[in-house]
């Protein structure tokens, strides 16, 4: 499975941005996704998952709950991520993973990963 990030790039704080991925080498119906991101000189982190096939349940950090929102195109073998009201805290290289079955949170969870996409947020 290669996965394919993009729409990253640079906002205002309360802006909102939508950063998609793209897959393709594998059944998109049987992937669950996970949207993760990594500020500079900080770990990479969980940002949002969603679940494969018909359960479209989804986990969400606590950081982001409420502003963010992922969601499968399956028409279009993408998963976008929906920012709203971004802070400059939300500037990170994010990037997209995917595994076969259930939805994940964690890095240990994914097998496929994309190749990232740079969010910029100034205040």
């Amino acid at each position: 499975v290669q996965l394919q990030a993009s729409g990253g790039g640079l906002v205002q704080a309360g802006d909102s941005l939508r950063v998609s991925c793209a897959a393709s080498g594998g059944t998109f119906a049987n992937l669950a996704f996970g949207w993760f991101r990594q500020a500079p000189g900080k770990e990479r982190e969980f940002v949002a998952s969603v679940s494969w096939r018909w359960n479209r349940d989804t986990i969400y950090s606590e950081s982001v709950k409420g502003r963010f929102t992922i969601s499968r195109n399956s028409a279009k073998d993408t998963v976008h991520l929906y920012m709203n009201g971004l802070k400059p805290e939300d500037t990170a290289i994010y990037y997209c993973a995917a595994r076969s079955g259930r939805i994940g949170r964690t890095e240990n969870d994914f097998v496929f990963w994309g190749q990232g996409t740079q969010v910029t947020v100034s205040s």
